[in-house]
């Protein structure tokens, strides 16, 4: 018999492996046929062999903390140069831990989640989480964030903050992890990932750029029993056109690390693929940091340090350790190659000051907060308006009719949802469950959820909300951990007492009913998602069951839904009494006083969708959902990336689907307009047909000149203060009829005017020529367009290459 003890304590299994890299998995079938590929020899050469893997040279910008790096080096032994290069369990609340050399005053090192605030301690904020960055479409916004992100990390003794992320891109739409991201698409989320790296590095933190690559879904994300990890097949011009794009600007940037991720990339695993790492990154991108492994993601020795893996996390001991110096010894490895990893990492340790900063990595990382341990602050009140403006600028506004909102001295509100209250728990015990549940921020989802969503396999069930309160962010190691947090009832019921408001609020029922003097009634829901596994679906019935309940009840009804990537709205956007829509995202620790001072036209709506909301969910394709093992494939899953670039509304417009809200779409308070596009060619921009610079972190250093410049003006034409982003498209030759090239957030008083101009690089009008592995400026026409949205673009014109 299985006791509740005995269920509880399995689920704990689940929890804990997110730190060791467990995911759902769908196991192969028992009546496989004969041709069931049973070895994994059926696949080589589909990742082309990429050797040796190129030694650092430190470039220009990281001169001289190499040149240190490789002075300490120099004085290591073999096995202290192994060391670095593995994790250890230092028994702290860190992440993952390096070991000290007291030998040399090397004091070793501490990286923790995550790319939304650092998790699993005390007195920190949770900032808004990715997504919510990509719909403020606000690069100085990021950057503030980032250097408020790393201050904390910085205070607490941590040297690596394990992101931002930029893999999974969004490929596929129920992705359990796209909410730690920015966006579907490429360029803005290249764009807000470099702002971002260089805002945590200015605090002398290193980022963890991840998951590199094509790491896009989390079914079979890991292999299990019999079944291998997935294979994202990508073919060339795709890899570099969409899924290297936000990577390359992240190396630009001068991300110190990057993570390799779990699964296989045609059919290699991530982190022993030598034409992603020697190849893609080390060589063509010229990167200068180190490689690191995701947590158990390596699975061989030699294979992973000869394809360019440099760190391997939690711990060293099960492939390399005592393996890798017997790997040296016996010829398998040269020592060139370990030494090549123990100055790569220190490199990057000297690059942003931490041999000053950090004399005591971890000390403000207890392994248990409920355990005495020393106080460390975290938080700098200073941060507070990047907190506040962050949360605020990431709503999005996508329907409001009647007049309904801004809400102006409502006599009566009514109140109704799981998702508006903070849930029973936002504490780290008692108990192992229960601080496991803060940990992985799961204090949302109800125990039976938790529980159903841990048994793995065909057994398992995911949750589709989180019916337990609303949620900050999602589930799993980019979880937050905050000191504060503010719930939107918190700050309502604040709001309503002192206009001396009447409230009313019903929770818990599915059918309430509503006082007829309501002025308003708002609902709130939400769209919950987790590492670990994928989204069931895009809505659930209970929600859009009790919208529509309240609605035929209260001639204004708001929805305020905090979703964790797209959220179907068809059942009731036309209910006439749904006068508006708010995507509220995952607005991190202000979610409640941000919310309010929207609702209330304190602070306007200025956020625009970063990917495309459907009328349903077919609309999607195949992209809809992840790759299960199938056919003769079954042990192998394969996932293949036939639709190339044409992800989210560049698949739309192909396929002529119309959304129900497009890619950029949001509404504000005010209205804006746009005039007067000038397109010029820079004066002596090199259009020559080929890349031809040098090697710079990033790649290239010509992709990156200015070839052409595009301005508009933007004007508020309206009677409220706003901020509107205008977005140029460009339709390159041959590819998608549109493809994001610019954007600028723009803060305007009523009736006034501003000029915005968009810096068009060679990088930005090129594709990759596979055969020449270049990237081609191509002859011909350029289709320029300048909207508010992908598909309300009033200014069109054109530039012609010759």
């Amino acid at each position: 018999m299985v006791t509740t003890q005995q269920v509880v304590l399995s689920s704990l299994v689940g929890l804990a492996a997110w730190q060791s890299g467990s995911s759902s998995t769908v196991a192969a079938s028992t009546t496989a046929g004969n041709d069931t590929i049973t070895n994994d020899t059926y696949f080589y050469g589909q990742s082309p062999p990429i050797y040796p893997s190129p030694e650092m040279t430190g470039g220009s910008q990281w001169a001289a903390a190499y040149q240190k790096a490789k002075a300490l080096v120099s004085q290591m032994t073999l096995e202290e140069k192994v060391n670095v290069t593995g994790g250890v369990d230092l028994r702290t609340g860190c992440s993952g831990s390096i070991y000290p050399n007291k030998r040399l005053n090397f004091p070793g090192m501490c990286v923790s989640d995550a790319g939304n605030g650092l998790r699993n301690t005390d007195f920190v904020n949770a900032y808004p989480a990715g997504i919510h960055v990509g719909t403020s479409w606000n690069k100085d916004l990021a950057r503030r964030r980032g250097a408020a992100m790393g201050g904390e990390f910085r205070r607490k003794g941590v040297n690596v903050l394990l992101g931002p992320m930029v893999g999974p891109a969004w490929r596929v739409v129920r992705g359990g992890r796209n909410w730690e991201g920015f966006s579907v698409d490429p360029y803005l989320s290249g764009s807000l990932v470099a702002q971002t790296i260089q805002g945590v590095q200015s605090q002398g933190v290193q980022t963890s750029l991840k998951h590199y690559i094509a790491n896009e879904q989390e079914m079979n994300r890991n292999p299990s029993g019999e079944v291998e990890a997935v294979s994202s097949n990508v073919d060339d011009k795709t890899m570099h056109e969409v899924y290297l794009w936000p990577f390359q600007d992240g190396v630009r940037a001068g991300t110190g690390n990057i993570m390799c991720s779990y699964q296989r990339i045609n059919n290699s695993y991530g982190c022993a693929n030598s034409k992603t790492l020697n190849g893609l990154l080390k060589t063509e991108l010229g990167f200068q940091g180190f490689v690191m492994s995701d947590w158990g993601a390596q699975h061989a020795g030699v294979a992973t340090a000869l394809a360019g893996m440099d760190m391997v996390m939690p711990s060293g001991d099960g492939f390399w350790g005592d393996h890798l110096v017997k790997a040296v010894k016996n010829g398998s490895v040269p020592e060139s190659r370990v030494t090549d990893m123990a100055t790569r990492i220190l490199t990057t340790w000297y690059q942003f000051g931490q041999d000053a900063i950090f004399d005591k990595p971890g000390i403000g990382m207890p392994l248990d907060v409920r355990q005495p341990h020393e106080t460390i602050e975290g938080r700098d009140h200073n941060d507070r308006p990047v907190l506040l403006d962050g949360a605020i600028e990431g709503h999005v506004l996508v329907k409001n009719t009647k007049n309904t909102l801004p809400l102006k001295c409502p006599r009566m509100l009514s109140l109704f949802g799981y998702s508006a209250r903070s849930a029973d728990s936002l504490s780290p015990g008692p108990g192992d469950l229960l601080i496991n549940l803060w940990r992985f921020g799961l204090t949302s989802v109800s125990i039976g959820d938790v529980l159903s969503s841990q048994l793995g396999g065909q057994q398992a069930k995911y949750p589709n909300i989180a019916v337990n309160g609303t949620i900050m962010g999602g589930g799993g190691s980019g979880a937050g951990t905050p000191a504060v947090f503010v719930a939107p009832y918190d700050a309502i019921s604040m709001r309503a007492a002192q206009d001396d408001t009447a409230i009313f609020h019903d929770f818990g029922m599915p059918g309430p009913a509503v006082v007829p003097s309501t002025d308003t009634c708002i609902v709130f829901g939400n769209a919950w998602a987790s590492e670990g596994y994928d989204r069931p679906s895009l809505y659930d019935n209970f929600t859009d069951s009790l919208v529509k309940t309240v609605a035929d009840q209260c001639n204004k009804t708001v929805v305020v839904l905090h979703n964790a990537g797209p959220r179907i709205v068809e059942s009731f956007v036309d209910h006439p009494n749904v006068t508006a829509i708010i995507f509220a995202h995952l607005p991190g620790r202000d979610s409640g006083t941000s919310l309010v001072k929207l609702l209330y036209g304190e602070a306007g709506f200025s956020g625009k969708l970063s990917y495309t909301v459907a009328r349903k969910e077919s609309d999607y394709g195949h992209l809809l959902s992840p790759d299960e093992p199938a056919g003769k494939f079954q042990k192998f899953p394969q996932s293949n990336f036939t639709e190339g670039v044409y992800l989210d509304y560049k698949y739309f417009e192909m396929h002529n689907i119309t959304p129900r809200y497009e890619f950029g779409f949001g509404l504000s308070y005010t209205t804006f307009s746009l005039a007067n596009l000038v397109i010029q060619r820079v004066n002596g921009g090199n259009s020559g047909e080929w890349a031809e610079g040098a090697i710079i972190p990033g790649g290239q250093a010509d992709l990156f000149d200015n070839i052409a410049t595009v301005t508009v003006d933007v004007s508020n034409t309206g009677n409220m203060a706003g901020a509107e982003v205008p977005q140029l498209y460009v339709g390159i030759p041959g590819g998608p009829a549109k493809q994001l090239r610019g954007f600028e957030k723009r803060f305007l008083a009523p009736g006034t005017t501003v000029p915005v101009e968009f810096p068009l690089t060679r990088r930005d009008l090129s594709v990759w020529d596979t055969t020449a592995q270049k990237w081609r400026l191509q002859r011909g026409q350029y289709n320029i367009y300048v909207g508010t949205s992908s598909r309300d673009v009033p200014l069109k014109g054109s530039l012609t290459i010759n």
